[in-house]
């Protein structure tokens, strides 16, 4: 196999004033000044971190002076995963830790949406909304532990009702109002809600969906349902009289707006919310984590990893069926405000999120590595058309950002900011390797790995890679993973998602190259790798190669065994409009793949389809499809409900018909 000659290409480094000032800088002097603990490099804090876990989480606790009730007895008991105990005997709550950061005179969010002109929420807005739903909440008896379900857009009132809950202890679980009936009834009767909030509808891209039928529906599958609390975002005024139980959120804070904003203490592995694996081939898991852990977590993601602080102006373009809003809430227990944007990225061009980050003068862009590609593919620049002078970071994650994204963003974008591309998941959270303000960016590489997580690149005999590429897996427990799945009683899909090839090790199903240096390079999932003659390469390695063709859009490649020596891989471009897939195309994405990745894995057929299946958060469907042309049964090979273009399968079904 043979790397891209950029990739590895030094692109930044911080400065010496960018480190002195950073707070994993100043983690380091608190560590030496504490626990008498010296580190010269990041790598040597990491090293420490993974191999003295009880000695890094508790360093965390007392760094950011997490308050607790009680104390805790002990940092990590049953150290065995699953079933690691953190923090055993300390109560807290989340959300207090949210409102430390209470400050009369700044802005806790800024947003904007298609149908809302930018504003900013203050802290005591925050605050008063917040506690005027918390206690509309217990005054229908909702408690710790019972679940509340949002089918809820990306704006201010989400939080507030977020917040809500995590301080009454009440379980949140959230899908954004652009999936369908299905993939929410799917998720949310699961968790048998007590209390549903929703929209009644958005806009998107222009055009605006109405939701009060989808909301009348989820209702009727939820038997556990006692009230429906209604977001008025698409009309000002929506007529709720077909609903059942259902009162408008203004009239909840109207109603409440005395209320005194109280946190219940709870147990550090408490449920804070119930999160979902894509649900590609069968029911969503239902993935639940701690008040507690995913407190420690974000702290040290958001503090630490993207180095935030009370100054800054945090954005990730999210929806609230992906982690990432989750992570963008968390912004908040550092201080920094948080930037919210609903709608279509793209609309009505790919200048629209540049502008935002101009008006509100954004320090920390997060997106997807799409969006960026997108925006290089349509020729925008956004140095040229908008003043980014605030702009200090660009985080990137969701997929691999291939080199060329990287050359883009430090050609077109910003020459000094700071790229930090990332890699984790809904699992945990959070990014396990990402970045780091002491470190260098290299192209196509994330700076490192995160602290307290032990990331290995394990071959199939279990046994540790460095400058190879091998299974991502985490060696040592961390806070944020799951405290079990929902309804999973005797943690048996829960052991089958994460540890049924190597035992008592997390393996979480990507590809991974960890570099001498630290660094790490993601090459995709390991279920979708394609293995052509010995040599395994991730399906990111073909698409990172198709970059340079500028008629591909998209594209997507599975092989498909058809005995024990032979496969057969097709690779499926979508084609800019007005392009063709002519012999000369068919013969530079040939050579493309076969001079950046290797002879063998040139594609044995090429064809052109409208668009690639995709679920509702973006993600390729590579080992569906794949089932689907090995012969399995569309049903099984997937859930229809868990799709953004269900109708995309077609072509995939006739062209299986072909294949005989």
């Amino acid at each position: 196999m043979t790397v891209d000659k950029a990739e590895g290409k030094l692109m930044w480094e911080p400065s010496q004033e960018l480190q002195a000032e950073s707070n994993m800088k100043k983690f380091m002097m608190w560590l030496e000044e504490t626990r008498g603990l010296h580190f010269k490099t990041y790598d040597e804090l990491w090293q420490w971190s993974v191999t003295s876990i009880e000695g890094f989480w508790s360093a965390l606790w007392h760094f950011y002076e997490v308050q607790a009730k009680t104390p805790y007895d002990e940092v990590l008991t049953n150290k065995r995963m699953p079933g690691a105990k953190w923090f055993t005997g300390a109560k807290l709550n989340y959300a207090e830790h949210i409102f430390r950061n209470d400050a009369a005179d700044k802005a806790a969010i800024i947003y904007e949406t298609e149908l809302r002109p930018q504003a900013e929420l203050s802290w005591p807005e925050l605050k008063k909304n917040t506690a005027a739903i918390a206690a509309y909440l217990k005054s229908l008896g909702v408690g710790p532990g019972d679940r509340v379900a949002a089918y809820v857009s990306n704006i201010h009132e989400t939080i507030s009702a977020f917040l809500a809950c995590a301080s009454i202890g009440a379980v949140w679980s959230s899908c954004a109002p652009e999936f369908g009936i299905m993939s929410v009834i799917d998720r949310f009767k699961q968790i048998e809600p007590k209390v549903l909030i929703a929209v009644d509808g958005y806009r998107y891209g222009g055009k605006d969906f109405d939701r009060l039928e989808m909301v009348k529906k989820i209702q009727e599958e939820l038997p556990t349902l006692e009230k429906t609390i209604m977001i008025p975002y698409l009309h000002t005024s929506p007529n709720v009289s077909g609903l059942s139980e259902a009162v408008l959120l203004d009239e909840v804070i109207t109603e409440n707006r005395d209320a005194v904003l109280r946190f219940e203490a709870v147990p550090f592995d408490h449920p804070l919310w119930i999160l979902y694996s894509s649900g590609t081939t069968g029911k969503p898991k239902a993935i639940v984590q701690s008040q507690g852990g995913i407190l420690l977590e974000h702290l040290k993601m958001g503090g630490l990893q993207n180095d935030l602080k009370a100054e800054d102006r945090f954005f990730w373009y999210t929806t609230t069926g992906w982690m990432m809003w989750n992570v963008v809430v968390s912004g908040l227990l550092v201080g920094s405000t948080i930037l919210l944007y609903d709608g279509n990225p793209g609309y009505p061009n790919f200048n629209t999120l540049w502008k935002f980050a101009e008006s509100t003068k954004m320090t920390v862009f997060g997106t997807s590595a799409s969006f960026l590609t997108g925006c290089m593919k349509t020729g925008v620049k956004p140095k040229e058309q908008f003043d980014l002078s605030s702009l200090k970071s660009i985080g990137s994650t969701g997929s691999p950002l291939p080199v060329s994204g990287f050359e883009w963003v430090y050609e077109e974008v910003k020459e000094d900011v700071w790229l930090f591309s990332t890699s984790g998941g809904t699992d945990l959270c959070t990014a396990f390797v990402g970045g780091s303000p002491l470190v260098p960016v290299h192209s196509g590489e994330l700076q490192a790995r995160s602290l307290g997580a032990a990331v290995r690149a394990f071959n199939d005999q279990g046994e540790e890679l460095i400058d190879e590429i091998g299974e991502l897996v985490i060696t040592e427990p961390m806070p944020s993973m799951p405290i079990y799945f929902w309804n999973d009683e005797n943690g048996e899909r829960y052991r089958d998602s994460y540890f049924d090839v190597f035992p008592d090790v997390w393996r979480h199903g990507d590809f991974i190259k960890i570099t001498s240096r630290g660094s790490a390079v993601i090459y995709g999932r390991s279920d979708a790798t394609i293995n052509r003659g010995g040599i395994r390469m991730g399906t990111s390695e073909i698409y990172s190669a198709l970059e340079s063709i500028p008629e591909v859009v998209d594209s997507l490649v599975v092989d498909i065994p058809l005995s024990s020596e032979q496969s057969y891989m097709p690779l499926f471009v979508v084609l800019k409009d007005g392009a063709e897939l002519t012999e000369d195309v068919k013969v530079r994405i040939n050579l493309v793949i076969r001079q950046n990745c290797s002879p063998r894995h040139v594609p044995n057929g090429i064809f052109p389809v409208k668009e690639l299946p995709k679920t509702l958060n973006g993600k390729k469907l590579e080992v569906p499809i794949k089932k689907i042309l090995m012969g399995t049964p569309v049903e099984k090979a997937v859930n229809l409900d868990s799709l953004a273009n269900p109708g995309s399968l077609e072509f995939f079904l006739e062209f299986k018909k072909k294949m005989g």
